[in-house]
């Protein structure tokens, strides 16, 4: 599974000691791209948690994950496991996305600064 999308939350990491050793996970709620948003809270284990540990609300991000199901005495239990996360650069605003400007104001062109210029009315 891949998704794109921005985060939400960053929870704080978990860690412990199994019977193969020590281990880390990040857990990160993402909010997914498309009409309806999505959300989805995928697990970062070992040294992708210090990957995810890294990201601030409001990344936007691309995510690989699969999805695991385990049952536990008699009850299931869901897992999004990511093995890519990759940031994705802002985005900038170009002229075509710019809010249009009020045409209430009337744009007045500066006038360079001289000094024998002491009119400062506008008009």
């Amino acid at each position: 599974m891949e998704f794109e999308g921005k985060v939400l939350t960053v929870l704080p990491p978990v860690s412990g000691t199994s019977a193969r050793g020590e281990w880390k996970k990040q857990e990160v709620v993402f909010e997914q791209d498309g009409e309806f948003g999505r959300k989805v809270c995928v697990s970062f284990w070992g040294d992708k948690a210090a990957d995810a540990a890294g990201l601030r609300e409001g990344d936007r991000v691309s995510v690989a994950a699969n999805v695991e199901s385990r049952e536990y005495n008699g009850r299931w239990f869901t897992e999004v496991r990511a093995w890519k996360l990759s940031k994705q650069a802002p985005a900038t605003a170009s002229v075509e996305q710019m809010p249009p400007i009020d045409a209430g104001f009337a744009a007045v062109p500066a006038e360079p600064y001289k000094e024998d210029n002491f009119d400062d009315l506008p008009f």
